[in-house]
């Protein structure tokens, strides 16, 4: 008897969860939600952005004031920043699961985003345009911007 009850219970409870009217309040316009959830995760994107920028900058000042040569101090900074950037892009910015498929995705477009930062950081210095720190300053915008896109579009797949 009572696996006929266990039986009977588990059978309700199934056809509960399929048959269970959708709860959620229908939107008046249907693009709406859509709109406001992207403008939520650009939002987050903006903040967990800053904690990159502010991470991987105090990290490029500390090493240079202690003498590393200023790429090798890029190379390091943005290391930091991006191992930051992904935590909290894919638990919080995106929801994204963690999987082996994204990490090697996001190592992709993270290490395309060194290269073109250390780029930008020696064309910038050694051309004489800019000093080390202000140079550091005028590649993050840049790559930032273009990481970005990388990970929504292809270590996300945000749609």
């Amino acid at each position: 008897m009572v696996s006929l009850r266990m039986c009977a219970a588990f059978g309700v409870a199934s056809s509960d969860h399929v048959s269970a009217p959708d709860r959620r309040r229908p939107s008046a316009t249907p693009g709406r939600a859509g709109r406001l959830g992207l403008l939520r995760q650009f939002v987050k994107f903006i903040f967990v952005g800053a904690s990159n920028t502010a991470i991987s900058f105090v990290a490029y000042a500390g090493l240079i004031w202690f003498g590393l040569v200023y790429w090798l101090a890029g190379a390091i900074a943005f290391v930091l920043g991006a191992a930051n950037g992904y935590m909290l892009n894919r638990r919080w910015t995106f929801a994204s699961s963690d999987t082996t498929e994204a990490r090697l995705r996001y190592l992709v477009v993270q290490l395309a985003g060194l290269g073109a930062t250390t780029l930008l950081l020696w064309l910038f210095v050694s051309s004489g345009a800019l000093a080390r720190i202000e140079a550091y300053a005028a590649a993050v915008p840049t790559v930032t911007l273009a990481t970005f896109l990388a990970n929504r579009g292809w270590v996300f797949r945000i749609v």
